[in-house]
């Protein structure tokens, strides 16, 4: 068992819908970073306050590009489908173009988009959608390595520190995969397992799947999902920390956001404080799990300030920090090859 493999014909559009704020668009925004070169543009409601930097296209438009898959790049929390964007999803099946999600919502209970899809002759790919025949998990040691992104919240940079950690380890020569735990991850890698969508017993089980044995300097850089201090979703990061005995940790982090996203009222834990329950969670199945870098979203701040903040992280917790679309990974990696110095 490998999980879920995902194939959708490109090229590919990203359907934004009516969305007001990015956060909820990192499908769209991960699909465009990692495989633009397959990406025609962007489909947008009125009313659409993000851009993801690509060309906006009517659906009409899409179909005439030869655009094959419409992928919907928006969610809001708990993974639905506004009514109101289904018109603009019917019309893509019924021009014969793919409809491909991640939510939690299965495309084929939307009103009226089956007959359109089946007038059209376009499929519809639901990839929030688990392997069957997961097992319960057992803490067996694994061969090979394993790495594991965590985070102090949802959405902060754990998908791309775990891909841009692939880049570099595979330029350098190294033995690694990316493993996607999430819907826009699996979309990127093609194959993966949905941890959110997992029934919650199998959840340390769907990861010793999602990682499997492997050879002994082979690296699994493994995407992680929430927070252990999230208190809506913390309970697939620990199933995950716990299933893919990670040898190895990374902490994601957006130093600019307050709030854990959608819960008003809480705090954003302190770095150190990931690193100290994580290490204690994760000895559970591997008691050699370490921290080996701190990977920060700095997008929004200037050059000074972002120079600032890596200093400071730098300082207090002895590892290396960097912004992984700036700066690149290259520091963590050295300090991964160096053991435990």
């Amino acid at each position: 068992m490998s999980g879920t493999i995902v194939e959708f014909a490109v090229p590919f559009a990203v359907f934004l819908g009516d969305a007001s704020d990015e956060i909820y668009t990192k499908t769209g925004f991960g699909l465009i970073q990692w495989r633009r070169s397959s990406c025609a543009g962007q489909v947008r409601l009125p009313g659409c306050q993000v851009d993801t930097g690509v060309a906006d296209l009517t659906v009409a438009q899409a179909k005439s590009a030869g655009v094959r898959s419409l992928i919907v790049g928006s969610a809001a929390v708990g993974g639905a489908i506004p009514p109101h964007w289904i018109a603009t999803l019917c019309e893509a099946a019924s021009r014969g173009i793919d409809i491909v999600a991640g939510l939690h919502t299965r495309l084929a209970d939307l009103p009226n988009l089956s007959q359109a899809a089946a007038a059209g002759g376009a499929r519809l790919i639901d990839v929030r959608v688990p392997p069957v025949g997961l097992p319960v998990g057992t803490g067996r040691k694994r061969t090979g390595l394993r790495l594991l992104t965590v985070g102090t919240d949802c959405a902060c940079g754990k998908k791309y520190t775990a891909l841009a950690l692939e880049r570099e380890m595979r330029a350098r020569g190294m033995s690694c995969d990316f493993r996607a735990s999430g819907q826009t991850g699996i979309m990127i890698a093609g194959r993966g397992v949905p941890m959110d969508a997992v029934v919650a017993d199998f959840v340390t089980g769907a990861a010793e799947v999602l990682s499997p044995d492997n050879e002994p300097h082979h690296w699994d850089l493994i995407e992680g999902q929430g927070s252990i201090f999230h208190p809506g979703f913390l309970q697939v990061t620990i199933g995950l920390l716990v299933g893919s005995q990670p040898d190895a940790f990374v902490v994601c982090h957006d130093p600019l956001r307050q709030e854990p996203l959608g819960c008003s009222g809480f705090a954003i834990p302190a770095i150190a404080e990931v690193i100290e329950r994580t290490i204690a969670i994760g000895r559970l199945t591997n008691p050699a799990i370490r921290c080996v870098g701190i990977a920060v979203n700095t997008a929004k701040m200037s050059g000074s300030a972002r120079a600032q903040l890596r200093d400071q992280y730098e300082s207090q917790h002895a590892l290396p920090c960097v912004d992984p679309l700036i700066d690149g990974v290259g520091a963590i990696v050295d300090r991964l090859n160096r053991g435990k110095s």
